[in-house]
């Protein structure tokens, strides 16, 4: 018979993702990237490698429903083409964790021949190139992952997903969105509906 405790590992990861939140030290970077976020005369291009990449979408798909356009980029495919969905006035906010994802640093640094664009960057690793590319940098803190290998990342993209929200969140409330303007870009589903009072077209 097994001895493991599933409910003592269960809440072990909750506890490990939670205190990494918790850690995260909030300071004057915030104000520059909010900033940097409000004034982006242009759409905000997010972009990550692998599970970082999935919250830098998830990023984007928040800050579009919330009155800010926003556009997720693959970086690999940003090699073959989709670098020029990048334009003067846009503002790019990249996920990652070690902050030298070669993929990553190499969109941020070809970027630059296109346009002038605000970097904004959330990571961990206190010494990295995606650092000294950004303008911004929102760093997460050392981060210990609760996987048993002490690899698989859990904690840091809860961290991760946690600023990503606090920063499309305080910028919702900045620009005065409204019921009736987050019903008008989301009218399907559950939320939809209970924005549908206040999303009619006049």
């Amino acid at each position: 018979m097994s001895t493991f405790d599933v409910q003592a590992k269960v809440r072990h990861v909750l506890e490990r993702e939670a205190a990494a939140i918790r850690a995260i030290r909030v300071d004057a970077t915030y104000e520059a990237a909010i900033g940097a976020l409000r004034s982006c005369k242009g759409k905000v291009v997010t972009t990550g490698m692998g599970k970082a990449g999935f919250l830098a979408r998830k990023f984007a798909a928040t800050l579009s429903s919330t009155g800010t356009p926003a556009v997720f980029i693959h970086p690999a495919e940003a090699a073959h083409g989709d670098l020029g969905l990048i334009a003067a006035g846009d503002c790019i906010v990249a996920f990652s964790t070690s902050g030298k994802t070669l993929e990553i640093v190499e969109l941020i640094e070809l970027s630059r021949h296109l346009t002038q664009a605000q970097v904004i960057c959330i990571t961990s690793h206190p010494e990295s190139e995606l650092r000294r590319l950004s303008d911004v940098v929102l760093d997460m803190g050392v981060i210990e992952e609760p996987c048993p290998l002490g690899m698989t990342p859990s904690a840091s993209m809860a961290a991760m997903s946690a600023i990503g929200d606090a920063l499309a969140l305080t910028l919702m409330e900045l620009k005065g969105v409204t019921r009736r303007d987050y019903g008008l870009r989301h009218h399907g589903g559950y939320l939809g509906h209970k924005a549908r009072l206040a999303n009619d077209v006049e």
